[in-house]
């Protein structure tokens, strides 16, 4: 654009391609379904060697002897550490409390807890070595249940713990603990008690109960843990690795290798899926140390079996309900007990326990609740974060406790929802007020009317498609005994870190000129695990500074921390840094453009500038100059953290409290067809309305609802680590005998989004990846339900629930 003052026009509202509200493609789409893209698993270096890490073989045990001769004496062995070889006191790490031994010592407390760890020139070599280190055990009983873990004599998984509030000693003497955490083998507990239940009770005209089993879920990514540590010169570490939140892994790693943070320098490499299983550590200390130790770049790959063993998993529950209600349906009170098993460390437990407690009564407005939520250790594998983070377990047992009021009062269950669902305004059981749009009933009148799929859907002229049917191309039934059923369920998920949790993110975006054209970098340390947050930070920087050249760089603690990816946060916090960052470069960029072109148009004065399609224009559409003449050769940067709106804790007695900062609500139909003879299930449709608040991206979107539909389904029917309740061992630790749902599976899944926009949030969006795993579980239980009339209280539900032959 000259700059003599002569001004054109573009047409209003024109914008610059690629901004938000479009269904733009990823940038690493095509390369990760072509198979080019680089996982952190593919990363190599010239002079690397290959780390193992020797892991428990029994549950719980005193540690007696560890002979580490044999490995050091086999060839292309670089080191072999075990706990006595750890640089500093600190030996521990963990997200919120650190009791996780960096290498077991004294005792081991789950299966396939690491021992020693072994750096090599071949990785079958670092295994045959790991293979011959001597490990003397000495078993001690296992805690595996709630009734192990709160005995009066219970054994104490951890012997001396120093997180307790309000010390007081036990009943029995001994060990210190909290009224709040009422055992040692307690890690944290929430109760959140309002109104008066046992009032509400008597006001009922009915009242169900129900006892319901949750079973251990894993993330099952398919890009299994691994990294690359290479020494620096100046006797730090540079790690590469595929994690959730680069700045919460350095602040556990530095401590542990005795170097200051700007020592220990982190870059994400290529996540294959995470789900929450990459937000604790597994190998990233371990590679670490062994690369200090050898002075080589040091590899670690887990195979599956390792990777079983290597994270954390979905807690398994148990949970006890109670719900009352009127002759007319509306809901007197709830009462409920969940008990989570934490396994043998902290992990995200005492947050988890924060979500399942707070979000345990549903979408529904209840005055009168009475809720208990605790996590325990036992001695089997540690549980932590996965998609959906305590309220999953408690969606499968409160829609299941709607469908069962359902019938005894004679109701539609779908009329029972809409009658006590909560709105814009209600009160959460903490006392917080929903502050945003709440469509709750909404959502299942649109779910309820999607059309449905047809019946027999698997009858054609040439006969049966048994690809259609339960048990498929086994070819087990061509329709005889086969029962339709559908059910529905709707939940109620929070967005964000909550309970006062400090939850910001950085940005760093940076405007300057490149090959005569504006270009724009975003700079974060946002893990893409392929939520497709790349996708919508480009998009973002598009539409707030009207460049369609951005340029994304690589996430690395080189800038400020971006939070986990998780809690479905990252579009609202980190893309709130960005949209934050770019609204302060486009102000940089208009008062550069104002001092070097102010005096040639009038316009430049007015406060309605805009950037669009590379150029300063005004709200009315008239162009004023190009940005690469306003940039000349000057680099505008700017480097910003933004928060949300701040949350506090719940209170430790009565859960109250604005603990919060934006909830996400999804409704299901789930449509099955189930051959009652063989207890087989075929989901024939999994239909989902959601609301989104605003779609950034919308093909994105609705790739997260069905990415999540599909995870409740496959917990609703055949995902579950099973773990022997004598030994605490792992009895499934592989993709042969933990199943998930292939392509097979997975039925039609429909969409339909609904976009009202939460006001405190950027662009009013919603966060969108958790809530859909919530509701489809309970939606396909209550669809097998109709159609075969059992109870089926557990999840997942097996062939032999149905026949009864289990």
């Amino acid at each position: 654009m000259p700059t003599n003052g002569v001004s054109t026009t573009i047409a209003q509202g024109s914008g610059t391609r690629g901004g938000i509200g479009e269904s733009t493609l990823r940038p690493d789409g095509t390369l990760k379904v072509t198979g080019e893209f680089a996982y952190s698993s593919d990363m190599w270096h010239e002079d690397m060697v290959w780390g193992h890490i020797l892991r428990s073989t029994v549950a719980h045990a005193e540690i007696v002897s560890i002979d580490t001769s044999e490995a050091l004496a086999t060839p292309g062995v670089h080191a072999v550490m075990t706990y006595d070889d750890l640089p500093t006191d600190v030996k521990n790490y963990g997200l919120e409390i650190q009791d996780t031994p960096v290498l077991a010592h004294g005792k081991v407390r789950h299966h396939g807890e690491p021992v020693a760890i072994v750096a090599a020139d071949h990785p079958e070599t670092a295994r045959r070595a790991a293979a011959r280190i001597k490990v003397g055990y000495r078993e001690l009983p296992v805690v595996t249940d709630e009734a192990s873990a709160l005995a009066p004599d219970a054994v104490l998984v951890h012997d001396h713990r120093d997180d307790l509030p309000q010390p007081q000693l036990r009943p029995t003497g001994g060990t210190p603990v909290s009224g709040h955490v009422p055992h040692p083998n307690v890690v944290h507990r929430q109760p959140i008690v309002r109104g008066d239940v046992d009032a509400a009770r008597r006001r009922a005209d009915v009242i169900v109960e129900g006892e319901y089993t949750f079973g251990m879920q894993d993330q099952a990514f398919l890009g299994p843990e691994s990294g690359l540590a290479v020494p620096e010169e100046d006797g730090g570490v540079h790690l590469y690795i595929a994690t959730q939140w680069l700045h919460s892994d350095l602040r556990q790693i530095a401590p542990v290798l005795g170097l200051p943070e700007d020592k220990v320098r982190m870059t994400l490499a290529g996540v294959g899926g995470a789900f929450g299983g990459r937000e604790d550590l597994s190998m990233q200390i371990h590679a670490c140390l062994l690369a200090l130790r050898t002075g080589k770049p040091v590899k670690i790959v887990y195979n599956r079996f390792e990777s079983f063993f290597g994270h954390v998993h979905r807690h398994p529950a148990k949970l006890s309900y109670e719900h009352g209600a009127t002759a007319d349906g509306r809901l007197t009170h709830v009462k409920c007990r969940i008990v989570l098993d934490g396994g043998a460390y902290a992990s995200a437990s005492p947050a988890v326990v924060g979500n399942a407690a707070s979000l345990g009564i549903g979408p529904y407005v209840v005055d009168d609740v009475d809720i208990e939520a605790l996590a325990l250790y036992t001695n089997n594998p540690p549980c932590g974060a996965m998609r959906g983070f305590g309220a999953v377990q408690a969606c499968f047992a409160y829609e299941a406790q709607m469908d069962k009021l359902a019938a005894r009062l004679g109701m539609d269950p779908v009329e029972l929802r809409q009658l006590n669902a909560m709105e814009q305004g209600a009160l959460m059981p903490t006392g917080q007020p929903v502050d945003s749009p709440a469509p709750v009933a909404e959502l299942l009148r649109r779910v309820k009317a999607m059309p449905m799929p047809p019946e027999r859907q698997w009858e054609s002229g040439e006969g049966a498609d048994v690809r259609r049917l339960p048990g498929g191309l086994s070819n087990t039934t061509h329709g005889e005994g086969v029962v339709r059923g559908i059910g529905y369920a709707v939940g109620i998920k929070n967005v964000g870190f909550s309970e006062g949790f400090d939850d910001y993110s950085t940005a760093r975006v940076r405007m300057e000129v490149a090959g005569g054209e504006p270009v724009v970098t975003v700079h974060t340390a946002m893990a893409e695990v392929g939520q497709g947050g790349v996708t919508v930070h480009a998009q973002i920087a598009r539409t707030e500074l009207g460049v369609g050249q951005v340029t994304i760089h690589p996430a690395n603690t080189q800038v400020g921390s971006a939070g986990s990816t998780s809690a479905s946060r990252q579009t609202y916090v980190t893309g709130g840094a960005v949209r934050h960052a770019c609204e302060l470069v486009r102000e940089k960029v208009l008062e550069l453009g104002r001092r070097r072109f102010g005096s040639y148009h009038p316009a430049w004065a007015s406060a309605g500038l805009l950037l669009e399609d590379g150029k300063v224009v005004t709200d009315g559409g008239e162009v004023l100059a190009d940005l690469a003449d306003v940039l000349g050769d000057e680099a505008v940067e700017v480097e910003e953290e933004w928060r949300h709106r701040p949350t506090e804790p719940f209170d430790p007695r009565t859960g109250q409290g604005n603990g919060h900062v934006q909830y996400s609500f999804a409704a299901h139909r789930a449509v099955v067809e189930v051959d009652t003879e063989l207890g087989l299930v075929k989901v024939v449709e999994l239909a989902c309305a959601q609301d989104v608040g605003k779609a950034l991206n919308p093909l994105s979107v609705i790739g997260q609802i069905q990415g999540g539909t599909t995870q409740g389904l496959g917990v609703a029917l055949m995902e579950e680590i099973v773990v022997d309740p004598r030994t605490a061992k792992v009895r499934n630790p592989s993709f042969t005998d933990y199943l998930i749902p292939t392509i097979l599976d997975t039925p039609a899944i429909p969409v339909d989004v609904l976009e009202l926009a939460d006001d405190h949030a950027p662009y009013g969006l919603r966060g969108v990846g958790e809530a859909p795993t919530l509701s489809s579980t309970p939606a396909v239980l209550a669809a097998v339900r109709d159609a075969t009339g059992l109870e089926l209280n557990r999840t997942p539900v097996r062939p032999e629930h149905l026949t009864g032959t289990g």
